[in-house]
C-alpha cells in the first residue's frame, strides 16, 4: 500500500512496512550510515542516519524506523547535522591519527563522513585506544585501535559465514570486538574467508600484505620470479586501475607484470583445468564403485578449514585434489623448473587471487614438497594493483602479450569455477564428456546457476543419474543438511564460503558495486557460451601436460603430487 509522506517540505510516495531510509533512498535522498548493511536486519546502532520527525521529541534512526502516513521528516535540519557531526567527532576523538599509513586511506567510510560533515578540527579529545596489532593470522590483520564498534564484522561472521569467530567483548568503555576469549586470530575458529575485511568501514581489519616480500625478491637476481593469476584477477585489476575491462586486458596484464620484473607469467586457469580433470576422475571412480557417500569439492580453502573445524566427519568425503592455485604452483616448481634448469628453491612463485583464504592455504602443511612450498606467497587483487601503481607502469601504453608456455591457456570451464555452482557444473560436464565422449547439454545444469543459497540438479548420463548439490555460502549448508537428513543422496557437492563464489571474494576491489559484480558473472557465462575450448578435455595445454609433461617428469608421473590430505582441527570456540 502506497501513501504520501512529507520530506524536507516535499511530498514523496512511501510503501507501508518499509523503513524511512528505504523510502528516502528510493526517492533520491541520500543520508549517511555506518552500521547498516544491505539485506541485513537494521540495528540503528551507529545513529548516523538519524532524522527529525515532526511530533517526536527525539531524533529517530531512519534505517530501523518504519514510515507512517502522517510523517513530516527533515533529513538535514541544523539539529540533525549537529547530531551526526557530534557522533563522528566522538568516533574520531580516540581514533588514531595515522590516515597516511592506514590500509583504508582514501577508502575509509569514517574519513569520508568527516569530509562530508566538514569536520576540520578536533573539538572533542579523549584518551587514544591502546594500539593492539594482531598479525597471528596468515590472511587477516586486526588493528583494535581503529575499530569503531559498528558491529558489521560480527554480524557477517555470525549471519553469513556462520563461524561466529568475532563478538563484542567486555562492557562500557572497555568494550571491543575480538575472537573468543579475546585471544589472537590464530587461536580462533576464523576460516580466513575475509568477508569481515570487506565490510569493515575503517582499517580495523585488513589483509596481511605481502608486497614488501615480493619487492624484495623482484630485486634479487638469484631467483627466477614467476607469477600465476586466476581468470578473475584481470577484471579485478582493471576495476582497481579504473580501466574498462575486456578480454584483451588479460594479455595487457601479462605485459604489465613483465615490466614490473616477473620473468614468467602463467595462467592459473591451466591448474584449474587439471583440478577439474582430477576431481572428475575421482567422481568417475566413486560412481563406478557405487559409494553411497558424496564427493565434496575442496577447491575453496575457507570451506575446507570450516569442515576440518566444525564438520570433521566429512573429511573422508572431501576431494583430496589440491586447489587450482596449488596445482599450478606444483607445475611451476617441477615442470617449469626442469625445463628452465633452475632448482625449485631458486624459483620465487607468486599467486594473485581474488581469495583471501588462499594466503592461509599456501602455508598448510600438505602444500609443500621436500620442504619447498608449492606457492611462496599470495597476493590479493588489491595488493597486485598497488604493486603495479608502485612501479609506475603506464597501463594505457602497453602491448598485449600472451602467457608463457607451458601454462599458457585454459578452458572456459576454468573461468566458470569462479562463480558459485560453476565448479560443480564444470566437473559434471567433464564427467559426462569423459563417460560418453559427447559434450553435455548445458541446459541440464541451468538450475545450478540460480541465485538461491542451495540448489540441486539431477543429470541423466544414459546409464545412471548424477545428483549434484551446491551450497552457495555456508548458510546453504543448513538446507543441504536438511535434505540429506530427509534421505536425499548426492554424488557431487560444491560448497563456496563467499556467497556468489570467488566473484565476491575478499581479495577483490572494495569499491565494487552490485552491478559490477553482476557484470563479472555475465562475462564469465558469456565466455562459456562462446569459447571454442569450453571443457578441459579440449584444452591443448591440458592435453600437452597429461600426454607429454607428466609422463616425462618422474616427480609428478603418478599424479599423487596433485593430491593432499585434511585433518580435524581443534580450536577455541
Amino acid at each position: 500500500m502506497l501513501f504520501t509522506i512529507q520530506v524536507n517540505n516535499r511530498k514523496i510516495r512511501a510503501e507501508k512496512g518499509e523503513t524511512i531510509l528505504s523510502a528516502l533512498n528510493r526517492n533520491g535522498i541520500i543520508i549517511p550510515t555506518l552500521c547498516r548493511m544491505k539485506d541485513f536486519t537494521p540495528t540503528g546502532a551507529c545513529r548516523i542516519c538519524v532524522v527529525e520527525v515532526e511530533g517526536r521529541e527525539n531524533l529517530v534512526t531512519a534505517c530501523s524506523q518504519p514510515v507512517e502516513e502522517w510523517m513530516k521528516i527533515r533529513t538535514h535540519s541544523p539539529r540533525v547535522i549537529t547530531a551526526r557531526k557530534t557522533i563522528v567527532e566522538l568516533l574520531l576523538s580516540n581514533h588514531p591519527d595515522d590516515c597516511l599509513y592506514c590500509d583504508k586511506n582514501l577508502n575509509c567510510e569514517l574519513q569520508k563522513l568527516a569530509e562530508e560533515l566538514n569536520i576540520r578540527e578536533r573539538r572533542i579529545r579523549a584518551r587514544k585506544i591502546k594500539p593492539r596489532l594482531d598479525q597471528s593470522s596468515h590472511a587477516i590483520v586486526r588493528e583494535l585501535s581503529k575499530c569503531i564498534l559498528c558491529g558489521r564484522c560480527v554480524r557477517v561472521c555470525e549471519e553469513v559465514i556462520t563461524t561466529t569467530s568475532l563478538d563484542f567483548i567486555n562492557k562500557g568503555s572497555k568494550i571491543h570486538v575480538g575472537p573468543s576469549m579475546d585471544r589472537d586470530f590464530n587461536f580462533s575458529s576464523c576460516i580466513n574467508c575475509g568477508q569481515c575485511v570487506m565490510v569493515c568501514p575503517t582499517g580495523a581489519l585488513h589483509e596481511k600484505h605481502n608486497i614488501n616480500e615480493v619487492q624484495e625478491y623482484l630485486n634479487n637476481p638469484e631467483f627466477m620470479k614467476i607469477i600465476q593469476y586466476s581468470p578473475l584477477v584481470a577484471s579485478g585489476i582493471a576495476e582497481e586501475l579504473g580501466i574498462r575491462y575486456n578480454r584483451e586486458f588479460e594479455r595487457m596484464l601479462n605485459s604489465i607484470l613483465r615490466k614490473i620484473g616477473f620473468e614468467k607469467v602463467f595462467a592459473a586457469g591451466a591448474g584449474t583445468d587439471i583440478c577439474l580433470y582430477e576431481i572428475a576422475e575421482q567422481l568417475t571412480e566413486k560412481v563406478k564403485e557405487k559409494h553411497d557417500k558424496p564427493l565434496y569439492i575442496s577447491a575453496c580453502p575457507a570451506w575446507v578449514k570450516y569442515a576440518e573445524q566444525f564438520m570433521p566427519d566429512l573429511i573422508p568425503e572431501l576431494s583430496t585434489v589440491k586447489s587450482p592455485q596449488q596445482v599450478t604452483g606444483i607445475l611451476i616448481k617441477t615442470v617449469v623448473a626442469a625445463e628452465t634448469g633452475i632448482r625449485p628453491e631458486k624459483i620465487f612463485s607468486v599467486s594473485a587471487t581474488p581469495c583471501l583464504a588462499m594466503k592461509f592455504e599456501a602455508r598448510r602443511d600438505g602444500m609443500m614438497r621436500k620442504g619447498i612450498s608449492d606457492v611462496d606467497t599470495v597476493m590479493t587483487v588489491r595488493e597486485l594493483a598497488r604493486l603495479i601503481r608502485l612501479y609506475g607502469v603506464d597501463v594505457s601504453n602497453v602491448a598485449p602479450e600472451p602467457f608463457d608456455e607451458p601454462l599458457s591457456g585454459y578452458s572456459s570451464s576454468a573461468s566458470l569455477t569462479e562463480v558459485s555452482g560453476g565448479f560443480a557444473e564444470a566437473v559434471g560436464r567433464l564427467y559426462l564428456f569423459m563417460k560418453t565422449g559427447k559434450e553435455a547439454d548445458r541446459q541440464m545444469f541451468r538450475k545450478l546457476r540460480m541465485s538461491v543459497s542451495f540448489r540441486e540438479v539431477t543429470v541423466n548420463s544414459g546409464e545412471e543419474e548424477l545428483k549434484i548439490a551446491v551450497a552457495d555460502g555456508l548458510t546453504g549448508l543448513e538446507k543441504l543438511k536438511r535434505e540429506q537428513a530427509a534421505g536425499k543422496n548426492y554424488d557431487l557437492i560444491e560448497v563456496m564460503t563467499c556467497p556468489g563464489g570467488c566473484v565476491n571474494g575478499a581479495g577483490m576491489p572494495f569499491s565494487s558495486a552490485r552491478d559490477e559484480k553482476k557484470t563479472r558473472v555475465k562475462t564469465i557465462y558469456l565466455a562459456d557460451d562462446t569459447d571454442a575450448i569450453n571443457t578441459p578435455s579440449k584444452s591443448p595445454v591440458l592435453i600437452n601436460i597429461y600426454e607429454k609433461m607428466i609422463k616425462e617428469n618422474k616427480e609428478i608421473s603418478d599424479r599423487k603430487i596433485f593430491h593432499t590430505h585434511f585433518e580435524k582441527r581443534d580450536v577455541l570456540l
